[in-house]
């Protein structure tokens, strides 16, 4: 079953007989219906998809914070899908022939509003990790008000944890405490800010891998 989007003259989505309709980079457009292909992917293909699933399942966890902090979202592609993107471009690695994870590369946000300064992370006792930075209120579009955010991801376990809205930008530190199981693992560590209305993110900063006491 097809669906009329603007009208009986317009663009139509979904499938009519042996015709395929959709809209592409804000274009209606039609294409006849795809072929079954019994040719095996090749080695290319076979990799991109494997580095497609690794991403996909990777960012999974944080696809609520990408869809409100990842670009502009203007345009035909959603932010999740310029998350994905993004990180299969610029945060993948071959370590032989096993694509890999870059974290310092990773972006969990993407955005304009002005960032952390000279932010950094110490673990303490009790699976705590204490973020510190300087104040830069003032500068360009940061607000006092901002909210400070963390996002923790153990390899080893293969689970994030999401610590949001934790303090203000002018606070300057932050204490984060991880469950229990955490307790001498290894964390990856990004933090990022938003403003108060929740419509502007800084791009995110990557603190680090960290052990936890």
């Amino acid at each position: 079953m097809a669906r009329i989007t603007k009208g009986i003259l317009g663009g139509f989505s979904g499938k009519v007989g042996t015709i395929v309709g959709a809209n592409w980079r804000g274009q209606d457009i039609i294409r006849s219906t795809p072929k079954p292909n019994s040719r095996p992917p090749s080695e290319k293909q076979l990799l991109q998809q494997t580095k497609f699933k690794l991403v996909i399942d990777f960012l999974k966890p944080v696809k609520n914070i990408q869809r409100k902090y990842f670009g502009t979202g203007s345009g035909s592609k959603s932010r999740v899908n310029m998350a994905v993107s993004y990180t299969i471009n610029e945060a993948i690695q071959m370590t032989g022939d096993i694509p890999e994870l870059m974290y310092n590369k990773v972006l969990i946000t993407k955005g304009d509003l002005a960032g952390f300064q000279n932010a950094a992370a110490t673990p303490q006792a009790g699976n705590i990790i204490r973020l510190n930075w300087e104040n830069n209120s003032q500068q360009g579009n940061a607000d006092a008000t901002d909210k400070a955010n963390a996002v923790c991801y153990c390899e080893e376990l293969g689970t994030f944890e999401i610590f949001e809205s934790i303090t203000e930008r002018s606070m300057l530190t932050a204490d984060i405490t991880l469950p229990a199981y955490h307790a001498g693992k290894e964390i990856q560590l990004w933090i990022f800010l938003n403003n108060a209305k929740e419509t502007l993110a800084c791009n995110s900063a990557y603190l680090g891998n960290l052990t936890l006491i």
